[in-house]
C-alpha cells in the first residue's frame, strides 16, 4: 500500500472524495503526532465545510446505483475489502500504533477486527429482508427494509480502525453510502482504508473520508441536510452537540457515548480470572476505552488481598512506546494527558495517595503510570466522572444488593461486569444492572456478532451484530387490497 497509488495531494494523507484523494479546498493541513515521541509523523489535509459538502454530494450521487447494486455483489466487494485489510495488516497496525500509541499487538488485533466487520456484514448483505404480516383474507401486507441513504460516521481516536469497520461495514452492506470523519488525533488508517475500498472496486462516492477537526468537519457533517443518518462515538458533550445540530434536519442519530462501568468481584470468583479481568478492563489501551472497567467493586471479605495482588500486577506492567509492544502505551495527546493529570490530583484530594502509580512518567511522550485509588466512595468525582485513562477506583461492598445498587448509581450505562461462580447471582446481576452489555467472568467478552450500545447517558442505538442493520435501515410497509372488484 503506497500513498502514491491514488493520491495527488500535497499532504501525506489527503481527503478521499468521489473516488479521488485530494487536498482540502483551503489547502489547510494539520500534523499527525506520535504520542510516544511527540514527533510529527505525517501531514494531513484538513477538511473544511466546503470539502464535507463535496463528500456528501458525491455520496448522494452514488446512492441510487449502490442501493440498486445486487446485495450479493455488495457482499463480494466488502469481502474483498476485508481481504485487502488483512493483506495490509502490518502497515495498518504500524500506522495505528504510531498515530494512537497503543501496543502493536493491540493494533494488529484492531486491524483484524476491522476486517472481520467487513467480512461479517458481507455475509449479511443478501439476507436483509422484511416480513409478511397476516391480515384478513382480502389483504396482502409485507414490509421492506430500505437503507437510510447518506450516512455519516464520526469516528473516535481511541479505536480508530476497529470502529471504522464497526460503523461503516453495516452501513455499506445494507445499501447506504458513507462519509467518514475520523478523529483529528488519529486520521491515518481511515484514509488508507478509504483508498483500499477504491482499489477493490467499491464505486466512487460510496465511501468518502474527510479528516479534519470537529468544529469544522464534524459540525459540517452532522448539520448537513443531505445526510440521512449519523453515527457518533465519543464524549457526552460532543454527542449532545451532534444530536442538537442533526435535529435541525430531523436526521437520525445513533450515539455511543461514555462510560463509568462497574466491574464487580464476589468472594467465590476465580481470583486469577478476576485479576486478569480487572487489569485488562482498566489498563488496556491505557484506559482509553469507553467500556473500560473503571469502577472496581470488590467484596469486603476479599478486598485487602485482591487489591494488594492487583497493585502488584499493575506496578509490573511495562509502559512505553506501543511500537515496542509494551503492556501499556501513552495517552493519545498532550491535551488528554493534562486532563488525566487533573483527575490524578482530584483523586489525591478525595481519597489520598494511590496504592500504586499516580504520576506522569518523566520521558518524551504522554505517559502516565497505571494508577489505582483504593477506599473510594461512589459519590466521589473519580467514581462518577469518566477519566478515560489508566486510573482505577476501588470501592468495597458488603453484599449482592449493595453491589447492584452501587453498579447502578452512576449516570452512565454502557457495560458492566461480574466475576462469580454463582450463575444465579450472575444472571440476577445481568437482570438488575442497567447497562447495554453485561460481561460474566470475562471483561470485554463478546465479538463483532454481539450488539453494543448504552443505557442512560451512554447513548442510544446499537452497533455490532444484526442490531446494526436495524440502525442503518428503515421499514416500509406495503398493504394491498387483493379482493376482486
Amino acid at each position: 500500500m503506497t500513498q502514491e497509488t491514488l493520491s495527488t495531494t500535497t499532504a501525506d494523507y489527503g481527503l478521499v472524495i468521489d473516488g479521488e484523494v485530494v487536498d482540502s479546498q483551503s489547502g489547510e493541513l494539520f500534523d499527525a503526532v506520535d504520542p510516544a515521541t511527540e514527533e510529527v509523523i505525517a501531514t494531513v489535509a484538513a477538511a473544511q465545510t466546503e470539502d464535507v459538502v463535496d463528500a456528501v454530494d458525491a455520496a448522494r450521487d452514488a446512492f441510487p446505483d449502490w442501493k440498486a447494486t445486487p446485495p450479493q455483489e455488495r457482499g463480494r466487494l466488502l469481502n474483498e475489502l476485508a481481504r485487502r485489510i488483512r493483506e495490509q495488516e502490518d502497515e495498518l497496525a504500524r500506522l495505528e500504533t504510531l498515530d494512537n500509541g497503543k501496543p502493536i499487538s493491540h493494533a494488529r488485533s484492531d486491524v483484524e477486527v476491522c476486517a472481520r466487520y467487513f467480512e461479517y456484514y458481507a455475509g449479511i448483505a443478501d439476507k436483509i429482508h422484511g416480513d409478511s404480516i397476516p391480515l384478513t383474507s382480502e389483504y396482502a401486507d409485507y414490509t421492506i427494509r430500505e437503507p437510510l441513504g447518506v450516512t455519516g460516521q464520526i469516528i473516535p481516536w481511541n479505536l480508530p480502525t476497529n470502529i471504522f469497520g464497526r460503523s461503516v461495514a453495516p452501513a455499506l452492506a445494507s445499501g447506504n453510502v458513507s462519509v467518514v470523519k475520523p478523529a483529528e488525533q488519529t486520521p491515518l488508517t481511515a484514509v488508507e482504508i478509504g483508498k483500499l475500498a477504491l482499489e477493490v472496486g467499491i464505486p466512487a462516492g460510496v465511501l468518502n473520508v474527510v479528516p479534519g477537526f470537529g468544529a469544522e468537519a464534524g459540525a459540517a457533517l452532522s448539520s448537513n441536510p443531505d445526510v440521512d443518518g449519523i453515527s457518533f462515538t465519543g464524549s457526552v458533550p460532543t454527542g449532545q452537540e451532534v444530536m442538537r445540530t442533526a435535529s435541525d434536519n430531523i436526521t437520525e442519530v445513533h450515539l455511543e457515548l461514555g462510560g463509568k462501568s462497574p466491574n464487580v468481584v464476589f468472594p467465590d470468583a476465580d481470583m486469577e480470572t478476576a485479576l486478569d479481568g480487572a487489569i485488562t478492563g482498566i489498563f488496556a489501551n491505557a484506559g482509553q476505552v469507553c467500556s473500560a472497567g473503571s469502577r472496581l467493586l470488590v467484596h469486603e471479605d476479599i478486598h485487602d488481598e485482591f487489591v494488594s495482588r492487583l497493585a502488584d500486577r499493575a506496578s509490573s506492567l511495562s509502559v512505553g512506546p506501543g511500537i515496542d509492544d509494551n503492556d501499556m502505551g501513552p495517552l493519545v495527546s498532550e491535551g488528554h494527558l493534562e486532563k488525566v493529570t487533573r483527575y490524578l490530583e482530584v483523586g489525591r484530594n478525595e481519597v489520598g495517595e494511590p496504592v500504586t502509580g499516580g504520576d506522569v512518567i518523566d520521558r518524551d511522550g504522554y505517559f502516565v503510570e497505571p494508577t489505582i485509588f483504593d477506599g473510594v466512595s461512589n459519590d466521589m468525582r473519580i467514581a462518577q466522572e469518566e477519566i478515560f485513562g489508566p486510573v482505577l477506583s476501588v470501592i468495597p461492598f458488603a453484599d449482592e444488593e449493595e453491589a447492584i445498587e452501587l453498579a447502578n448509581d452512576v449516570n452512565y450505562g454502557l457495560v458492566a461486569g461480574v466475576f462469580t461462580e454463582n450463575l444465579g447471582r450472575a444472571h440476577r446481576f445481568a437482570r438488575d444492572v442497567r447497562a447495554g452489555q453485561i460481561f460474566i467472568n470475562e471483561w470485554f467478552a463478546g465479538g463483532v456478532e454481539t450488539p453494543f450500545g448504552g443505557f442512560k447517558d451512554s447513548g442510544f442505538g446499537r452497533e455490532k451484530g444484526l442490531a446494526a442493520i436495524d440502525s442503518y435501515t428503515q421499514t416500509k410497509n406495503v398493504c394491498a387490497n387483493i379482493e376482486q372488484r
